[in-house]
């Protein structure tokens, strides 16, 4: 695991959401279905229009989510160490609607591709029981954030000006 040792991204992982209910030994039985993968700044990670064969877990960085308006890309989010990304794609299997780019140089997350996913389902349920409450949990953040900015912008434009 290119830059970080198996036992420094288990250590990582054991004081994540996504994990902390997992004993070390099914962490690192979750790395051995994960890969390491680095990216540069700017790099993108996955793009609009694709199905999501893999689930992204934030390691070190941050990176930024893109809606892309006829031409126009305008950042609709971001995602920080400790994130998952990629769950709305690889669940329904429908094309990707944001971009994911790297914002900083030796962005890291931990990819979990969809043959490997489909393996620890049978192998490991368990912590595949662990991935699948994350998602969701990680869906229902997304959308109380945008429920929350829909209401402030609407709240805005009928007259009732920014609540500080």
């Amino acid at each position: 695991m290119a830059g970080k040792s198996k036992v420094e991204l288990a250590e990582f992982l054991t004081h994540q959401y996504l994990c902390e209910s997992l004993t070390i030994k099914e962490v690192e039985t979750l790395l051995d279905y994960t890969e390491l993968v680095q990216f540069r700044k700017n790099e993108t990670i996955a793009d609009i229009g694709e199905v999501g064969e893999a689930l992204y877990f934030v390691v070190k960085g941050e990176v930024a989510l893109y809606y892309d308006d006829g031409g126009q890309e305008s950042e609709v989010g971001r995602m920080t160490e400790g994130e998952l990304m990629g769950e709305m794609s690889f669940f329904d299997r429908k094309p990707r609607s944001a971009r994911m780019r790297a914002k900083s140089d030796d962005t890291r997350v931990l990819l979990l591709s969809r043959a490997k996913y489909k393996r620890i389902r049978v192998e490991h349920p368990y912590i595949a029981v662990n991935l699948l409450e994350h998602a969701v949990i990680s869906l229902d953040h997304l959308f109380r954030r945008v429920s929350n900015d829909v209401a402030g912008f609407s709240q805005y434009i009928h007259g009732g000006g920014i609540k500080r």
